[in-house]
């Protein structure tokens, strides 16, 4: 199974989008705008990648934290920043979930034809 995160409007995810659809790859969407980021949700991220490379500390709204968030960012802080900024997020964020023997997840961060093509490969 395969979804990716993200919100609608973002330049990245579209043209992840676009690349999933002309490669006949079938994903489901979760739009963080539209369905809200759970605990459990942002506790499975946090287990396949750690806060370094999930925080896109770029963002518009990572830049608008106060500086009190910014220099003592824990990870419960990150946490609960999170869960009500889901836009802190890099997006989009794939998650690929293999059922078998071995239940087998993957989070890939952000978006590169390239990268995604070895991906899929």
């Amino acid at each position: 199974m395969i979804t990716l995160y993200g919100i609608n409007n973002c330049d990245t995810v579209k043209k992840a989008q676009k690349w999933l659809t002309a490669n006949s790859i079938n994903y489901a969407f979760y739009d963080f705008k539209k369905q809200p980021l759970t605990n459990e949700l942002l506790t499975q991220f946090v287990e396949l990648n750690d806060w370094s490379t999930l925080l896109n500390k770029r963002s518009t709204t990572y830049r608008n934290l106060s500086d009190d968030i910014k220099n003592n960012l824990t990870d419960e802080i990150a946490f609960e920043q999170v869960l009500v900024q889901p836009t802190l997020l890099k997006r989009p964020l794939l998650l690929i979930e293999t059922e078998n023997s071995q239940s087998i997840q993957q989070l890939h961060l952000g978006f590169k034809a390239e990268s995604y093509q070895e991906i899929f490969q």
